[in-house]
Order: C-alpha cells, then structure tokens, then sequence
C-alpha cells in the first residue's frame, strides 16, 4: 500500500505487487535456490533465511512503454537496481525512499531486478550491530508510474497562523526530463472542511531542459478546522499539469492548518502548550519482519491510543509513510528522526557517515514535509554529543534540517549524563534515562539532578526538556515472588514510578516510553539482551499486553493533552 489516498488521477502508476516476486540469496546454504515471494517483504521472514546477512536478488516483470519513474520506498539497506541487465540505481538506507527516471522505455515486457544487501561493513556507517534488527529485503513498495517529459515531483505546502486568519504557502516542484523546452500551464487547488475551493493558476511556464523549476504561491485561507488531536482535520492539495490544453500529469497530497512554535520551556500546538505522552516504536513484527503491512500498522495504533498516548517517537529512522498516514488521520504527534543510534566517536568519524545521515535528511524532510503529525525532527540517537567532532556533526545536521523546514523545532535524544555539550544547537533539550533499571536512583531525585544541570551549566537553560526514553523491561508471562528485574510486576512498578515522577515535573514537556513492543535485536546484541530481543516494550512482539500496560493507560488518561 503505497498512501491511505490516491495521490494521482491523471498520472498512470501502480505498486508492484500483483504478482509473486523471484528471490534468491546470493551466498550462504540457499545460494541461488528460487523462492516465489510476495513484497514488501524481508527474507528474515522466509522459512531457512532467519540468520541470512548479506546479499540477495528480487526479480519481476512489468509491461511499460515511454517515460517510466521507479520508486523504491525502502530497500534493506542497500540497493542496486537493474532493468533488463542494465543498472539504473543505486541506494543506501532502508528507511528513505529512492526514484530513478528511464526515458523512452520500448513497449513491451521489462525485467526488473533489486539487489539487496544487508551486509554490516565500513561501507555502512549507519546500518551496524545495534539494539534492533538490520533486515534484509524490500522492506516497502515498490512503484512504477509512466510520466510525460514535464511532471510534478513534489508539493510542500507550509501553513502559517495571522492575525487575519491561516495563509499557505506551497511550493510545486516541475522536472524537466528532457532535452527540450517545455511550456505549460499549471493549476493548483486547495479544498477542504469549510474551505472554498482556493485556487491559483500559472500560464506559459517556461521549463527549461533538464530543469527542476519551483513555482511558489501564498494563498489566503478562511474559516478552516485546525488539525489537532482531538480533531485532525485533514486538507487536501491538488496541482494539475497541462501542455497544449491537455492534463499532462497531477499530484495530490495532504496536509494539516497547524502550527508548532517555541515559547520559553513549553512546546506549542496552535498556541497551547503540549503534554507529550508517547512511545517509542520500532518498525518490527514477528511475522512481518519490519515490513508491516497496513492493517499491522493500523492495529498499533489502535493500541496506542487505547493507552492513551498522544504521541510516537519513530525510532531510530523515518517511518513508513502509511503509518505517518495514520497519525495524520489519529491525530498522533510524529517526532521522527534521521537514522541513527548508538553511533560512538570512532563511528561517527567514518568517512562514510556524515553524507549517508545528511542523505536521510534530504530524503525524509521533502517527502515527509506535508504531514502534519510530525511536529519535530530529531537526528543522532545516542551518539557522540560529548565530544567536540560530534558536536561539529550535530551542527551541520541541524542546520540542514532549518534549511529544509524552518517551520519545525528540532531536538536529539541525549544520554550523556551531565557531560553533552550539544544543548545550545537545537530547540528542545532532550534526554534519555532509565532510572530504577539501569541504576537505583529514586526519579524524582535523578530527574530533578538532570534538569537543574541543564539549566544552570548548559546552553539548553530555558528551553523545553523532554524525556525521549524511560523503561524497565519484562518477560511476557515472567512471574517470581520476589518481583525481579525481568518480571512482569517489577516493570509495572517502575514505570509507575518513572512516569509519576516525569509527568508531575512542571518543567519537563512530556515523556516517551521505551518502548512499544518488544523487537527483534541484532543476533550480535545475543549477549545483551535476553531471546535476542529488547524486552521493554508495554506489549510484546506479538501485541500481547504486559502488566505495565494498565499502569501506562490509568496513568495516561489522567493527564491531557496541554499543560
């Protein structure tokens, strides 16, 4: 499922699903045996292929003539594609979206193979050992869609609050694929809840060959329904290409009239200061390895915010964007971040690692832009915000995610316990602590320790503080009498404690628990984590629910939304 919405009238695509695919490992006890599988799907999920690490082909066919744009919304973790034996692409990263043009395609019957690789080397700066599972496979769709030589690559559309009501502005994006001039026109329609159709029109525009050509327009906007969670009204933006009177292509997408701002220690939805009280949550399922279909999807947040959750932290990587769908239409907070945790000094000076993290910025913010669940970016989990080469590093991120949207706060989830030196780079202070798991120390006291140390020796002094992580883990259906670590019980005590702590502090913005669901770790994380998992989720891996899970939601619905 490629969008919750159909994203095109007038251009020709679909998902490549409708037929089995061919896989075969590349190396290993099934090299070059012949699988019949579905995608999106990983061959962790294949039966014999659980342990496999490294290289494997995907094969199908299609019928296509003309201009055709393939898309590949996420291969794991690195791709090389090839039609008809010809190498058109190349990818790195499992969690970004990737297109490539091929002009002029004959008609008749094409042959498309996806090279995917899930290796861990010094090629692969941001995929590596880590506290959940590096899959390998075509995690997301794959689309095809036949464009003409002028098409629409994207709209981004930034709303902003007045005193004379909500203004748009939107940005259409028009590529050139050829080696001519084009000249065309353009319409562009906003529509909506209590929205009159707003609509404005460009003629004879001038597309130069090769060019990629923004065309920008504010538009005025009255008596619209603000997105919130309590109503997520969604709008919708149309643009229409025409060249000679005739619609050449289109491009639809969606988007909320909201607005996140800063304002001293607080965190503002449409002026209200927002209470976060979230999860985090990987992209992983038993079944379906991190390629979760829609309904999976839907289910978990259906769990969520039975728990009473208001927001999700899409850790570590950008998220499918049918779950970034849903929160848009559950009216779930998004903070989403750039790919990367647990990255030490040593792995951050991989010559490979600042272009592939920039590379997830520019991949995720553009496509990601027009959601309006997603209220923050964050970058570098748990990476090296100690040390003056990291903060060099952090700085170069922030300042490409303020050129591509200035309109969002941005934060990082530290762990660096009174030593981070990277709290004067972004809007939001945030940490990471686990209190009674990790160490003995009362929350209230660790907590108010953190924050006063913020505030008095750091450059985050009097911006919003944020608890991104606080968990203890637990065992479905572990039971003792002593109410041990691991047990069912001891997890529900702690979290009582950790989120009564968290939610009572008057300066601190809100809280995410680690995590969601129990995940599958990397089986070189085997002597870290009991059943090569991450056992701290509220529900486990199958969406059973611990006992934590009515502490979490008694607690939870206690609070609102706002301060």
């Amino acid at each position: 499922m490629i969008r919750t919405f159909d994203m095109h009238r007038v251009r020709k695509g679909r998902e490549l699903t409708e037929r089995l695919w061919e896989f075969k490992a590349c190396e290993g006890e099934h090299a070059n045996q012949v699988l019949k599988v579905a995608t999106p799907s990983c061959w962790e999920g294949y039966p014999g292929y659980a342990g496999y690490r490294g290289k494997g082909i995907y094969t199908t066919t299609f019928e296509a003539e003309g201009n055709i744009r393939l898309e590949c919304k996420g291969v794991c973790h690195t791709a090389t594609v090839y039609l008809d034996g010809k190498k058109i692409a190349e990818h790195y990263n499992a969690y970004t979206s990737f297109a490539t043009i091929v002009k002029d395609l004959p008609k008749g019957e094409h042959i498309l193979e996806i090279l995917a690789d899930n290796s861990f080397s010094e090629k692969s700066a941001l995929h590596i050992p880590n506290d959940y599972m590096s899959y390998g496979g075509i995690g997301r769709p794959v689309v095809l869609e036949t464009i003409e030589d002028v098409y629409i690559k994207n709209i981004l559309v930034t709303p902003c609050k007045t005193e004379n009501g909500w203004n748009a502005q939107v940005q259409v994006c028009l590529v050139n694929v050829s080696d001519e001039k084009h000249v065309i026109d353009l319409d562009t329609i906003l529509s909506g809840k209590g929205l009159k159709k707003e609509k404005w029109s460009k003629q004879g525009i001038v597309v130069e060959p090769k060019e990629e050509l923004v065309i920008s327009e504010s538009m005025a906007c009255k008596d619209v329904v603000e997105w919130c969670p309590e109503e997520p009204e969604l709008y919708y933006i149309t643009s229409n290409l025409y060249e000679q009177g005739v619609a050449i292509d289109d491009y639809i997408d969606r988007f909320g009239f909201r607005q996140i701002a800063i304002e001293g220690k607080k965190i503002l939805l449409n002026n209200k200061a927002l209470r976060i009280k979230g999860v985090c949550r990987h992209e992983d399922h038993p079944q379906f390895t991190c390629a979760l279909p829609y309904a999976a999807m839907a289910a978990d947040l259906q769990i969520i915010k039975d728990m009473g959750c208001n927001s999700v932290r899409t850790s570590h990587y950008p998220n499918d964007e049918v779950f970034l769908d849903l929160c848009d239409e559950e009216g779930i907070l998004v903070w989403e971040e750039n790919h990367a945790r647990g990255l030490s000094l040593e792995d951050m000076q991989n010559p490979n690692f600042e272009p592939q993290a920039e590379n997830v910025i520019r991949e995720m913010i553009p496509l990601h832009y027009n959601h309006p669940s997603i209220y923050i970016w964050g970058i570098l989990n748990e990476c090296a915000s100690d040390s003056e080469y990291g903060k060099d590093c952090y700085a170069k991120q922030f300042a490409l995610i303020k050129e591509l949207d200035p309109s969002r706060p941005r934060s990082f989830a530290s762990f660096k316990f009174k030593t981070d030196i990277c709290f004067g780079l972004p809007e939001v202070v945030s940490y990471n602590i686990y209190p009674l798991w990790y160490h003995d120390t009362p929350v209230d006291a660790y907590l108010d320790d953190l924050y006063q140390w913020v505030q008095k020796e750091t450059e985050g002094a009097g911006k919003p503080f944020l608890i991104t992580e606080v968990g203890a883990g637990a065992i479905y259906g572990y039971h003792d009498a002593y109410n041990s670590k691991w047990t069912e019980e001891y997890q529900a005590e702690a979290l009582e404690k950790q989120l009564q702590a968290i939610l009572g502090y008057d300066d601190c913005s809100g809280v995410y628990i680690w995590q969601f669901c129990d995940v599958k770790v990397s089986k070189e994380w085997f002597d870290k984590r009991p059943r090569t998992m991450n056992n701290k989720g509220i529900v486990d891996e199958y969406r059973r629910k611990k006992q934590s899970y009515e502490v979490v939601k008694n607690l939870f619905h206690s609070y609102g939304n706002y301060f």
